[in-house]
């Protein structure tokens, strides 16, 4: 009986990006640039640590030990964040779910790195603006210029909808309606869709920031554009944010001490409606989780509402009295 033939490196590659995740899963192309990223950052280090060429390697070189040694590397030298290295490990897990399902002969090296656990990233504060706070950001663009209105028009979409940055870039102005029932339309992870309502200060900047921009907007095309006119990046509203920040610490020191990136805008959304009274559900429908339980974390993190319940407590003004057993014989029962 023959020996099963091994799939080359490059052919499950292949069959990974063009068959796999298009036809079968359908996934959006961020989800494919995300683990298009994270294999070519492990084929740049295992060519590396094995000194051979990527086009040279071969996919039993890919072994447990040499990813667990990557995702190592990724925190220490890199720098990433555990959910980083995270979601680094779950691209290479799908990879090798998708070498067993179709290379037997491969089976074994695949179940060692699909058993690789995700390690558990430790929790921190959910970083939110104040009211104050967003309202002091929104201060900062000069609207007498056009990049100041667009940079206004832009925090303000993000403090008002929730949209993840990817959403907001990936918007296109037939995505919009600017007309009662004024909502956009937002792309999410999975390609998930989801409408969201805008209230009406918003409706005003975006029709603003539209007929300004008439001539360089197309229906089908990116609604937030850059100085060349062509659709922003997740690097240009960062460095807009950062640029925004700056500024805002010139008049406000207490800015310094901010982490404030784009999902911080997105935790604010979330933070104003649950102190508002706003139910999770609803909260996780605007905001598109999956579970519920994602939304849960604004919860253990609202302080506000932690405090408002420690206000609420009072010491009761009757005095507490000792339970006395009622005979001898049942004192020395519980005695015992």
């Amino acid at each position: 009986m023959k020996k099963p033939k091994t799939l080359s490196l490059a052919n499950h590659l292949e069959t990974f990006f063009r068959i796999y995740l298009v036809q079968h899963r359908n996934c959006s192309p961020g989800t494919i640039t995300t683990y298009r990223d994270s294999l070519k950052l492990l084929l740049l280090y295992a060519s590396e640590q094995l000194e051979k060429p990527p086009v040279r390697l071969k996919l039993e070189n890919i072994n447990r030990e040499l990813i667990l040694r990557f995702l190592d590397h990724l925190e220490s030298e890199r720098g990433n964040s555990v959910s980083t290295r995270n979601s680094r490990l779950s691209a290479i897990r799908s990879f090798f779910r998708h070498v067993a399902n179709n290379d037997p002969a491969s089976m074994g090296l695949a179940e060692k790195i699909m058993a690789i656990p995700v390690k558990k990233p430790l929790k921190r504060p959910v970083n939110y603006l104040r009211y104050g706070d967003l309202k002091i950001l929104l201060s900062i663009p000069d609207q007498n210029t056009w990049i100041g209105r667009r940079d206004y028009t832009l925090l303000l979409f993000l403090g008002r909808t929730g949209a993840r940055v990817s959403e907001m870039t990936g918007l296109n102005g037939s995505d919009l309606r600017l007309s009662k029932p004024c909502q956009v339309l937002l792309r999410g992870k999975g390609s998930k869709e989801r409408a969201v309502p805008l209230t009406d200060e918003t409706v005003t900047a975006l029709q603003n920031y539209r007929d300004e921009n008439t001539n360089k907007l197309e229906p089908a095309g990116p609604f937030f554009i850059n100085r060349k006119g062509e659709r922003m990046t997740r690097f240009g509203v960062v460095h807009m944010i950062n640029r925004t920040v700056k500024t805002a610490i010139d008049q406000h020191p207490e800015f310094a001490d901010m982490n404030i990136s784009p999902h911080t805008f997105r935790h604010t959304v979330a933070m104003h409606m649950l102190q508002a009274g706003v139910d999770l559900t609803t909260i996780r429908s605007w905001l598109g989780h999956v579970t519920v339980n994602t939304t849960h974390l604004y919860v253990e993190a609202d302080t506000e509402m932690k405090r408002r319940a420690i206000e609420m407590c009072f010491t009761p003004e009757t005095p507490i009295s000792l339970y006395v057993p009622p005979d001898d014989v049942i004192a020395l029962l519980e005695n015992l």
